[in-house]
């Protein structure tokens, strides 16, 4: 008897497979993975089909959905019934647009979302679902599936978005109930849902990132008794590995990939024991879209379509991209614009910004809802942080090590932040200091004449400063930002903050204070 199991984690509101910056084939999307589940179910072996989080939220469909439709059925649920999954799991990013639409959301589904550590704030009791769910194959195989979730979110959501809501520890809570279920049910196989990833490397061991709590997965491999398959997420990694003993996948995120296990067993002493587990990772690549998915979603893509196209604002002057590495190199009135609009969602008067990637072309003098999305492809919020002098400094010089001299004793782009992956979003400017890069120095010796209100920063001294909440939990290595006094979270994402800049102002101005400069 061979079991597969099939899953998606971190889906972010991706149905059609198409990027909505610009409306160009992409190979991702619910749309796709509804064939490839097809084609699995005609294989007539037993399936369990499953969504480890983070599905409702992402994209300008949802945003859409939830602004101008909300009383129709959820798209992303719809389709999931439709894939007819067998269980979700609550995701942090579920709770974005409040607890009506997570509500709503769950009513809606013809399956059970599974979060034991998401709980009433009285009754302790699970809040949106069973903590697991058993599914009994022919022959009498009996498989568990429990599920919770990084419970890091209060550090992220507006409060009101989850008033009434506990968020237990995910590990103790998951070590709770692999031991009720052992006790209670004797499963033959036990799967564990995990919408959290790894804080250690799963060969080394080592930690790859401060322990929080945020991510826990590799100490519930190495601490709890009885997992034999643990679905993680929430990392947006795409790997396949085994930790003592445990099977672990992570299938990146946007639907590019979805995980595959197949499970053998054998009847050992009248118990059927799990013999063989492989896990493998699919892309979407090569397979079309489900008729069905595309017609369901039609209606609703339509009026996206037309609400991107929509001009929201204008711009008097020129925000236009033409050169990415010079945007970074001298203050570009694009990313002075991003600190504006960040300034004044905050009340910070120093800001931290970064050209995300190199296909950002900036506004030119009309600009829609496509032009931000295509600008700002992920879902930031803002946090405001305390941070000492000698923090930013520090964040300072960790920035400038994008830069490094070539054969020719010219400024370019450090290759670590290339290859083999693109990361220029971990290359930030900022506003509200004066400050100098200079790139012929040895790393951690490069920034100087940092002022503010054109004082020297001093060490000593707290400040204000606003940025996304991907660098402020120390994301792209900027440690110094992390475990820092929050002085206050603003849980609208950045597009949408954008949009409503423009609402307000209706037309800006381009602008460019010449704050920082960058040289040999």
């Amino acid at each position: 008897m061979t079991l597969t199991v099939l899953y998606t984690s971190d889906v972010h509101g991706n149905v059609l497979p198409k990027l909505y910056g610009n409306n160009e084939k992409a190979e991702l999307g619910l749309a796709k993975y509804a064939s490839a589940v097809k084609r699995k179910r005609l294989q007539n072996n037993p399936l369990i089909v499953i969504d480890n989080g983070d599905l409702i939220q992402g994209t300008p469909l949802m945003t859409h959905y939830v602004k101008e439709h909300q009383e129709k059925e959820n798209p992303m649920v719809g389709i999931m019934n439709r894939i007819n999954i067998d269980a979700g799991v609550i995701g942090n990013h579920e709770f974005n647009f409040g607890k009506k639409v997570l509500q709503q959301a769950v009513e809606a589904s013809n399956y059970p979302w599974l979060s034991a550590n998401i709980v009433d704030a009285v009754t302790k009791e699970p809040k949106f679902g069973p903590p697991y769910i058993i599914k009994t194959l022919d022959q009498g195989i009996k498989i568990a599936i429990v599920g919770v979730t990084t419970h890091y979110i209060p550090n992220w959501e507006a409060p009101k978005h989850i008033e009434g809501i506990d968020f237990l520890d995910a590990y103790s809570t998951l070590k709770h109930w692999v031991n009720v279920i052992k006790e209670e049910e004797n499963p033959d196989l036990l799967i564990a849902c995990y919408h959290g990833g790894l804080e250690k490397d799963p060969v080394t061991g080592e930690a790859t990132e401060a322990l929080t709590g945020e991510n826990q997965g590799y100490k519930m491999c190495t601490e709890i008794k009885g997992i034999d398959i643990l679905l993680t997420g929430h990392q947006h990694r795409t790997f396949v590995e085994k930790i003592n003993g445990t099977l672990v996948l992570q299938p990146g995120s946007s639907c590019q990939f979805y995980g595959e296990v197949t499970v053998t067993f054998a009847k050992q002493e009248r118990k059927w024991k799990p013999i063989h587990k492989e896990g493998k990772l699919h892309s979407l690549e090569q397979i079309e879209a489900d008729d069905e998915i595309l017609s369901y979603i039609e209606t609703l893509e339509t009026s996206t379509q037309r609400w991107l196209d929509k001009p929201i604002g204008y711009v008097n002057g020129d925000m236009t991209i033409t050169d990415p590495f010079q945007a970074r190199v001298r203050k570009h009135p694009f990313i002075e614009f991003i600190h504006k609009v960040q300034m004044e969602a905050s009340g910070a008067d120093i800001s931290v910004a970064s050209l995300l990637n190199n296909h950002s072309a900036g506004f030119s003098s009309v600009v829609t809802m496509r032009d931000i999305v295509s600008n700002y492809m992920y879902p930031n919020t803002l946090v405001v942080l305390e941070l000492t002098g000698k923090d930013i400094k520090e964040a300072l010089e960790k920035s400038a090590e994008y830069f490094v001299l070539d054969n020719d004793g010219e400024i370019a782009v450090n290759p670590v932040f290339a290859k083999p992956k693109p990361q220029h979003y971990n290359y930030d400017m900022w506003e509200g200091i004066e400050y100098e890069i200079r790139v012929s120095e040895p790393f951690g010796s490069r920034v100087r004449h940092i002022t503010y209100h054109g004082k020297p920063l001093k060490e000593d001294q707290t400040y204000h400063v606003v940025l996304n909440n991907y660098r402020a939990s120390g994301g792209g290595n900027f440690k110094m930002f992390q475990q820092k006094p929050i002085v206050k979270e603003i849980q609208k994402d950045m597009v949408e903050l954008i949009r409503e800049y423009f609402e307000k102002y209706e037309t800006v101005t381009a602008t460019v204070h010449e704050n920082f400069a960058v040289k040999k």
